[in-house]
């Protein structure tokens, strides 16, 4: 208990001591050693748990429980008070509305029915919440030392604007200890309080340069979460009132004996909290039509975008979508429950999202894009309301929460470098900066080559898919993963093309950046490594658990000869070079051209005698995937999909209490 109390209060701590440190020589010690000590917090939870299946619940209740309850609820109303002041003062008003009817809709709850509630277990640990504390710990405390150098230039090259760093970096780390907060809570109450701390950073932390952009997007952003938010509140008094608990534990628990036991008027009620649960999931994971502020959040510094993207904020909607799928599950399209819902909203948005990412060269917005189709995956996987599909998911987010931290990272090194983030300004980074156009291969190959993690999932989620006969999702999937070979392939040429005369000019990367980029590339070929222990020790035991004892837990996953020869594959990926390193008789020759070349590899004599310059130049086929189409279809689809779970829930809602009320059942 006493290592989670830990990794919930001491970021905090650390946010606030940073909050007051100006010196940049004593902020980047402080940064290092307070990440250095998270993560080891993170590994020992790790450690004390590690291999057990079953949740382990610690008590909480009592005064200390209550008293801790109403700090939080006083911390509520102070957020919400801010976030109408600052609606009002750029007359962005639904902001303050949504804040005005959320906040104080709790806070009557709390303080009528929700006061008569005992919480007997606050926090809680299991196996998945272990893999996202370490995601967390790590890969999110990695980040923030990233950002110490990155921010060194960034306000280099703001130099006009008042240094706001402080600030920053008590938002990274305030972002963690929520974050903490929200995976190892069980009482929703508590989740509920942490959730809405990484809205209002999110909100901060892409408004950072103040920009009239930078403002339009947080304000999104922070709209969009709102809504999440409410729906979240509105779960709460519906569960409150009809189960008598506020924790996650118990929802679980009660809808498994509900669905085993066949009683239909008990999963009306559980139906329409956990579809409420899975839309504040999907707003959070920023899935259509909700996509938007995710993008809109690229105008943030870069690590923000690392943290939104890999390790935090968007994690939080996965994160609680995959403990709620033991309640969910769609057999057929005509069951119009909350797993239909998620289910579909998940695979319509990593289709069309995919669809988006090959009309862009903005190297950001095509690992936004990338990141809302495989967040959508892993939403679909956990719709499915299945074991295999919980291991496809898991799997999912724990490669791409690696690999895209490390694109995201390199993107913002060579944009402060190179002076551009366009994929089509990268000819030539092997020669400008060969060691950051390595790690950048690395973590583009993880995304879609095999052996490599990512492609491993998707074969899982594939799999899942088609298992539980959702023909559908299956179509979806097999699209949206094929064009994804062309937006990387893309990417991938560029970065391996080489060009003449180019100057090296890495020398000038912060240290801390090329420490960070290194781990992150370790941490992906660790964990393409080690994934068939991963499964054996971490995932399948939670399984057996989660889903109340499924009868061979080995049947969630991929067979063992297949994940053998992956992790095969990998490590001879890794010595085939090391075995032919320098034994070569290469001989270097003139580059072949469309002409004949000019002998400096970048023209060539064109076909009217005239010297022509070497350009490569990718196809982005803007219009067959237009962005704005792609969004406007998924905006109209997702759209349709909520109308018909909510209102389906509210007409059987009805007629059920329509028969009882007549007594007839």
């Amino acid at each position: 208990m006493g290592t989670i109390i830990f990794l919930i209060v001491f970021p905090l701590l650390a946010a606030l001591i940073l909050l007051f440190v100006k010196s940049d020589k004593l902020r980047g010690p402080l940064v290092i050693i307070f990440a250095i000590l998270i993560g080891i917090g993170a590994i020992v939870l790790a450690v004390q748990n590690f291999g057990k299946g079953q949740i382990l619940l610690f008590s909480g209740g009592g005064l200390a429980s209550e008293v801790t309850s109403y700090v939080m609820m006083g911390i509520e109303a102070v957020l919400a008070l801010l976030i109408v002041c600052l609606g009002i003062k750029h007359k962005k008003y639904l902001a303050s509305i949504l804040a005005l009817v959320q906040c104080p809709l709790l806070i009557w709850f709390e303080l009528t029915k929700g006061h008569t509630i005992e919480i007997e277990k606050n926090i809680a640990i299991d196996n998945f919440s272990m893999i996202m504390v370490l995601i967390i710990g790590i890969i999110g405390t990695l980040i923030c030392v990233y950002a110490v150098g990155y921010m060194k230039d960034f306000q280099h090259h703001h130099a006009e604007e008042k240094d706001r760093r402080p600030l920053f970096f008590f938002l990274m780390f305030l972002f963690l200890s929520a974050m903490f907060g929200i995976v190892l809570s069980n009482n929703l109450i508590w989740m509920y309080f942490f959730w809405e701390i990484t809205t209002l950073c999110s909100f901060f932390l892409i408004g950072y340069t103040r920009t009239p952009e930078a403002v339009k997007n947080s304000f999104r952003a922070i709209i969009m979460n709102l809504l999440g938010g409410l729906a979240f509140v509105l779960a709460l008094i519906v569960m409150g009132n009809y189960l008598g608990s506020l924790e996650l534990n118990a929802l679980i628990t009660n809808g498994l004996y509900a669905k085993s036991a066949g009683q239909s008027d008990a999963m009306v009620v559980l139906n329409v909290i956990t579809a409420l649960l899975a839309f504040a999931g999907i707003t959070k994971a920023a899935q259509m039509p909700f996509n938007s502020w995710l993008l809109g959040a690229m105008v943030a510094p870069t690590p923000t975008s690392a943290l939104l993207h890999s390790s935090t904020m968007v994690k939080a909607g996965v994160f609680l979508i995959v403990k709620l799928s033991p309640l969910l599950g769609v057999n057929n399209i005509l069951d119009i429950g909350p797993g239909f819902m998620v289910v579909m909203v998940g695979g319509i948005t990593f289709l069309l999202a995919s669809f988006a990412a090959v009309s862009q060269s903005n190297a950001k917005r095509v690992l936004a894009y990338s990141t809302i189709a495989n967040l959508g995956l892993i939403v679909a996987c956990a719709g499915i309301g299945t074991a295999e599909g919980v291991w496809a998911a898991t799997m999912l987010i724990i490669f791409h929460a690696a690999t895209k931290s490390l694109l995201f990272l390199s993107v913002g090194t060579a944009e402060h470098n190179i002076g551009s983030r366009d994929i089509e300004d990268m000819d030539g980074l092997f020669g400008r900066m060969p060691r950051l156009a390595v790690f950048m291969i690395i973590g583009i190959s993880a995304m879609f080559l095999a052996p490599f993690g990512m492609l491993i999932s998707k074969w899982a989620a594939l799999q899942s898919f088609i298992d539980s006969s959702n023909i559908w999702v299956v179509l979806m999937v097999c699209f949206g993963s094929s064009v994804t070979l062309f937006y990387w392939a893309k990417w991938l040429g560029k970065l391996a093309a080489i060009v003449a005369n180019r100057q090296n000019i890495q020398d000038k990367v912060h240290g801390e950046e090329w420490s960070v980029l290194g781990g992150h590339v370790i941490l992906v070929v660790l964990i393409s490594l080690t994934f068939p222990l991963i499964s054996d020790k971490v995932l399948l035991p939670y399984l057996n658990t989660a889903f109340q004892g499924i009868s061979d837990a080995s049947s969630a996953a991929l067979s063992s000869d297949n994940m053998i020869i992956m992790v095969v594959m990998v490590a001879l990926i890794l010595v085939l070079p090391l075995l032919f390193y320098g034994r070569t008789n290469k001989k270097i020759v003139p580059l072949y051209m469309a002409g004949a070349n000019e002998g400096d590899n970048l023209t060539f004599k064109g076909s009217l005698g005239k010297d022509v310059p070497v350009s490569l130049r990718n196809w982005y086929m803007e219009d067959i995937f237009k962005e704005k189409l792609m969004n406007r279809i998924g905006i109209i689809a997702t759209c349709i999909i909520f109308s018909m779970t909510f209102s389906y829930a509210a007409a059987v809602g009805i007629r059920l209490y329509e028969l009882i009320k007549g007594g007839v059942i």
